[in-house]
């Protein structure tokens, strides 16, 4: 274990990538430290060299105050002499000048200062201080002044090797920054070539593999397997690319058995989106269930199949649709099992019979009856999925519920009818056959007054009735009949509100205005038929009995969803009607009561009757109770 760590520690690109770094800071460190080592040695050769110029100077100044001294011989020659002397000698042994020597005594710059000196101790300096008698001053003057030239001569040779000195030390720098700046340069150029080979061809050659894979080349592979960061890079890469390979390989296979679910749950659907299309828009018709039939075995691959109902009381069933064709030698299911059997299954279950043929059963019910039975014929070694199962379900459960309501919907048409027919006959009772009742009592009270002359006057009167009754009697029958006729149709109630009101109005020549606002209420057609009904007979009563001038019909939808319709006249009222035997209150009443509604009859403090018919829509108190929902799964 710690020799592959130390492997890998040696082949680590991140210790390549840090060595170059290094090498460049080292590089860079030692050329700035020599670079500031030679600018310290260097450090006041400058005021050296300054000092060392400014000796020439003093010595020749010196020279032209002793000629001075010897020629005058004033005492402030003499001093300015002297501080001359000691200027000469603070510089030549100053600091910077010291500074600048080297330590080897062989050193052309240490012989050339120790010439200087031992010149100036020995010579110059004995021949500016001693100054001899005046015989001999002028020789001894002469003696100083000649030396003066080789001694500057010297000086000038010192100063020219502090300047050698200086050039060579700043030779040095210049030398070490230049060696420092290749050295450097070629550092950076190799590491530069060894982080395009170790790190950014790798990276681009992973990056083009990277790319290819994206395009769905998914066998491409690296050739990176070494030891370093890259290496292992390219191992995780091929890896990854490995992965990948298998994960698409799986991916297909997995898309390919989503696209058969997929395929499969689009074909159920699409079967129950027609087969509900079928049974529940509009009547089923009698070749519905067949073409449910052969849709299923061209869906779920099953054999063919019946579907059977049993009547209300009766314990064998009808065949309502079949695939099967006893020519082309299809079983005969109802001739080998027996009613009792099949519909004794209460769910999906599966009948092995004597001949090894197999018989799929499921019950068609909905949630208040069993009706019958769907049969479908099992193919040898065939087993049912779930989703064919769960559609084999939901649809005899719908095929269940279309029966069912189809069932109700005739039992609805059948009660309506009969309750249609009571109606009538109410209407025929109340109407005609009173008319009738009085006609007869009034023949009867004719017949004797026929054979007496003398009660002619009773007579007439009684022959009048008749008349007036054989008028009311043709003017009943005439509205029954328009009764018998009235249908609503598309335009709604308040057309059909419209054309009544229209109709009365010409027929009494009196004014008969409508309100109607039924926004908000929907209405069953028998719940528009009765209400029509109820305002015409308010209105015959109106234009009959009412003596009214002017009348008005009210129609609204109130805030808590019912409806209320007003018929009002200005007439002498209901109570006043003289000679009227007849109102209609007991029609208007009962069609009230099968409304679910109360009929009111006021009379207003004004001239006049007020009808109110008060009623809750059907569709309004069915939305008020609670409905199961069905599972179509």
């Amino acid at each position: 274990m710690s020799g592959l760590v130390l492997n890998r520690l040696q082949n680590s690109l991140l210790l390549r990538l840090g060595g170059m770094f290094a090498a460049i800071t080292v590089l860079a460190v030692a050329s700035m430290s020599a670079s500031w080592m030679v600018a310290e040695t260097t450090q006041g050769n400058g005021q050296a060299i300054n000092l060392a110029g400014s000796l020439r100077m003093q010595s020749w100044r010196m020279a032209s105050i002793h000629q001075r001294l010897q020629q005058t011989g004033e005492p402030e020659y003499r001093e300015n002499l002297q501080q001359a002397i000691s200027r000469f000698e603070r510089d030549l042994k100053a600091g910077p000048i010291l500074a600048v020597l080297p330590d080897d005594e062989t050193a052309p710059l240490r012989q050339v200062y120790r010439e200087v000196e031992s010149s100036w101790r020995t010579q110059i300096k004995p021949g500016l201080v001693n100054l001899p008698a005046a015989s001999a001053s002028t020789a001894a003057d002469a003696a100083v002044l000649d030396q003066i030239p080789e001694f500057v001569a010297r000086i000038n040779d010192l100063v020219k090797q502090i300047e050698e000195a200086a050039e060579a030390k700043i030779l040095v720098m210049r030398v070490i920054l230049g060696a420092a700046v290749i050295a450097t340069l070629f550092v950076v150029i190799l590491s530069i070539y060894l982080v395009n080979n170790i790190l950014v061809h790798p990276l681009r050659g992973l990056l083009q593999l990277a790319d290819q894979i994206g395009q769905g080349k998914l066998a491409v592979r690296t050739d990176l397997t070494g030891e370093d960061e890259i290496g292992r890079l390219g191992q995780a890469f091929n890896h990854m690319a490995e992965d990948l390979s298998k994960l698409y390989q799986n991916l297909e296979a997995r898309v390919e058995e989503k696209t058969a679910e997929l395929t499969i749950a689009n074909r159920s659907l699409e079967l129950l989106y027609h087969s509900i299309a079928r049974l529940y828009n509009g009547p089923v018709a009698h070749d519905t269930y067949a073409i449910l039939l052969k849709d299923l075995e061209n869906v779920l691959g099953v054999g063919r199949g019946l579907a059977c109902l049993v009547e209300t009381g009766e314990d064998r069933a009808r065949v309502i649709a079949t695939t099967l064709d006893p020519a082309r030698g299809d079983m005969d299911v109802c001739g080998l099992t027996s009613c009792e059997e099949c519909l004794a299954n209460r769910t999906l279950s599966v009948h092995a019979l004597k001949s090894g043929t197999r018989v799929l059963s499921l019950p068609l019910k909905d949630t208040e009856q069993n009706y019958g039975v769907l049969q479908l014929e099992m193919p040898p070694g065939r087993e049912l999925a779930q989703w064919q199962t769960q559609l084999l379900e939901a649809l005899s459960r719908h095929i269940g519920i279309a029966i069912g309501t189809a069932r109700r919907s005739e039992q609805s048409r059948r009660v309506s009818l009969l309750e249609e027919r009571a109606a009538l006959a109410r209407d025929l009772h109340d109407s005609l056959a009173q008319s009738l009742a009085y006609m007869k009592i009034q023949v009867s009270r004719l017949k004797p007054l026929v054979d007496n002359p003398q009660r002619g006057d009773e007579a007439r009167e009684v022959l009048e009735e008749l008349r007036e009754g054989l008028n009311s009697a043709y003017r009943q029958l005439r509205e029954l009949l328009s009764t018998f006729r009235l249908r609503i149709e598309g335009e709604g109630l308040a057309a059909a509100l419209q054309t009544t009101v229209t109709e009365f109005s010409s027929r009494g020549s009196i004014p008969v205005t409508l309100d109607v606002h039924l926004a908000g209420c929907t209405l069953t057609a028998n719940e528009e038929i009765h209400a029509l009904q109820i305002v015409r007979e308010a209105l015959s009563n109106v234009l009959n009995h009412a003596q009214a001038h002017q009348a008005e019909v009210k129609v609204l939808c109130n805030s808590d969803g019912s409806v209320s319709a007003t018929v009002t006249d200005d007439g002498v009222g209901i109570h006043q009607a003289a000679g009227a035997h007849h109102y209609g209150l007991t029609i208007m009443e009962e069609r009230a009561k099968q409304m679910g509604g109360r009929l009111s009859i006021e009379n207003p403090p004004a001239l006049g009757t007020r009808v109110t018919l008060h009623f809750m829509p059907g569709t309004r108190r069915d939305a008020a109770i609670p409905i199961q929902p069905i599972s179509l799964a």
